[in-house]
């Protein structure tokens, strides 16, 4: 699946001189590699309850904090 995630530039770097250390193109596989990683490690009770949750609101619900979350995004600056 295709999905866009925003890095910053120092990740970009030490990404793109990962992938060239390992004679790979691009970042898929790094980027696989970390998300396994980071799912490994979690709680699974914690990633069962968050899943549980999905369907919790409401079609207007969700439209709303769709709304909000884009409102922020517009003022959103990476540190």
């Amino acid at each position: 699946m295709r999905t866009t995630v925003e890095i910053t530039e120092e990740q970009h770097r030490a990404l793109s001189a990962i992938a060239q250390r390992r004679g790979v193109r691009g970042f898929s596989a790094l980027v696989q590699e970390a998300l396994d990683s980071y799912l490994a490690n979690l709680n699974t009770d914690e990633v069962d309850l968050l899943l549980g949750l999905e369907g919790m609101l409401t079609e207007s619900d969700a439209q709303e904090l769709r709304s909000r979350i884009t409102d922020v995004r517009t003022t959103w600056r990476a540190s």
